[in-house]
């Protein structure tokens, strides 16, 4: 049997519509609620620390305050030649310790020379003083003989003075850094014999921006980084010195802190510092990953049950991974999302994970 085209048509159009109406299931679903992952932390109270940060060398103390220096570069007060060294690098000596000793023959020949003078003179002059008990020798005689031995007594200490120049002794408790010279080695007035330095006084000397020294003052404390993550941080110090004059080719100003002995550095290692300039007590803060930063302006997202809502702050300090927070109803003990926040949409859904 056939039927019209047209009634097929119309009857293939229906066939269609009906297949395209929702079901009477598909209406009666609800959404599904998406579910987010994140971490969470509190909103906590604490205080804050604004820091100035800088760079710098480790270096023995100078002098300055009346305390003498914690370094010196030994030198041979004259010319010569080394006779023996009494001392290695990495040893621990005492002021007063002989490190060298130069060539001294001809200085031990002198001090000789001026002994024997010294007491002929004396001898002489005995004489001299028993005649004149006894009224036989002149006056002129008698002051002959006494200015002779006065003279052989200033000649004996002059070469015995030069003949402790021979001798090098350590000006200050400290190690011998370094030596610069072996026995039987000739040396000048210009010639440096060993580098000495207690390592007990040291400082670090540190560079800072002009535009940030008027925050800076006496006293402050300084935390140490030495730069290597193996090293240990380095015990706080203080402000102890601040240059009246700025660098013009750094545009910087010196800054000397105090190191505490026993820190583990070395003179010479180049170190990180920050100084703290100022100390907020009270202050609420967050992790620096809960908060993120738009177009109109800050926001954290608190938990609220299992959503997230989104509240804008305004940010203050940032001390280390912690920024200060203020904002409407805020209260230390809330929680917050950290991981997780970047991009999440207010009143989301979530699931906090370990």
């Amino acid at each position: 049997m056939k039927y019209p085209i047209g009634l097929i048509l119309i009857a293939a159009l229906a066939l269609g519509l009906f297949a395209l109406r929702p079901s009477a299931n598909a209406e009666s679903e609800s959404p599904v609620e998406t579910e987010v992952a994140v971490k969470t932390a509190k909103i906590v109270k604490t205080t804050l620390y604004r820091y100035v940060m800088a760079y710098g060398m480790v270096e023995p103390e100078p002098a300055m305050a009346g305390k003498p220096a914690a370094s010196s570069k030994l030198a041979a007060s004259v010319a010569g030649v080394v006779a023996q060294v009494f001392c290695e690098e990495g040893q621990v000596v005492k002021k007063g310790a002989v490190l060298f000793e130069l060539d001294s023959r001809v200085a031990d020949a002198m001090v000789a020379k001026a002994n024997v003078t010294v007491e002929f003179a004396q001898k002489n002059f005995a004489r001299k003083q028993q005649l004149n008990a006894a009224d036989n020798v002149s006056r002129k005689l008698y002051d002959e003989a006494e200015q002779l031995l006065q003279t052989a007594r200033k000649d004996l200490a002059n070469t015995e003075t030069q003949r402790d120049l021979l001798t090098v002794k350590a000006p200050l408790d400290g190690t011998v850094a370094a030596i610069h010279v072996k026995a039987g080695e000739a040396i000048g007035l210009n010639n440096m014999l060993a580098d000495l330095i207690d390592l007990k006084r040291l400082d670090v000397a540190l560079k800072i921006p002009s535009q940030e020294i008027i925050a800076v003052h006496l006293g402050q404390p300084v935390e140490f980084d030495p730069g290597s993550p193996a090293d240990q941080a380095v015990s706080s110090g203080q402000v102890v010195f601040i240059s009246p004059q700025i660098d013009p080719l750094t545009d910087t100003v010196l800054v000397r802190a105090s190191l505490p002995g026993g820190n583990g550095v070395r003179a010479g290692q180049f170190v990180r510092a920050r100084v703290r300039v100022a100390e907020l007590r009270n202050r609420l803060a967050v992790p620096i990953q809960s908060v993120v930063h738009g177009d109109t302006g800050s926001t954290i997202a608190l938990v609220d049950g299992n959503h997230a809502k989104r509240v804008t702050v305004k940010t203050g300090l940032r001390d280390g991974n912690q920024v200060e927070i203020t904002g409407d109803r805020l209260q230390e003990g809330m929680a917050v999302v950290t991981d997780g926040a970047y991009g999440l949409p207010d009143e989301t859904r979530i699931r906090v994970s370990e």
